[in-house]
């Protein structure tokens, strides 16, 4: 497991309100949705770099948790903890990497640069003048 940590200059409800959205991971979160991600009962479906997976957030709330699960189209489940936080006057984003039991080394450190490369994606995007 690693914890993988991002400031973003922006405040934890606005960071929040834009990440927890399903509907919005393709414009972040490349290596989860390549796809525009569509309603289908209690997840959302979308089109990952490995294939087709049903996402099913933690229903909204007040604390900044957007734990998330992952379907793969093997039935396979994958949890995904994540958290937004105040950090001054920004928020810091969390996201615990739970290594799978049959990923090798080099599979875990793709899977963790595939996410640090995503909250990238997530901080320019949202520290970015036309979402101000």
């Amino acid at each position: 497991m690693v914890h993988i940590s991002i400031s973003i200059d922006r405040p934890p409800e606005t960071v929040y309100a834009f990440a927890a959205n399903p509907q919005n991971l393709p414009r972040w979160a490349a290596g989860l949705a390549r796809s525009e991600v569509l309603r289908d009962g209690d997840a959302w479906v979308a089109e990952a770099p490995f294939g087709r997976v049903k996402i099913r957030f933690a229903p909204h709330n007040a604390f900044g948790v957007m734990d998330h699960e992952v379907e793969l189209a093997n039935g396979e489940v994958v949890q995904n903890p994540m958290r937004v936080v105040a950090n001054g006057s920004g928020s810091e984003l969390i996201f615990t990497l739970l290594r799978q039991p049959q990923m090798s080394d080099a599979q875990f450190a793709a899977d963790t640069q595939a996410v640090e490369e995503d909250l990238q994606s997530l901080k320019h995007l949202l520290e970015s003048e036309s979402l101000r």
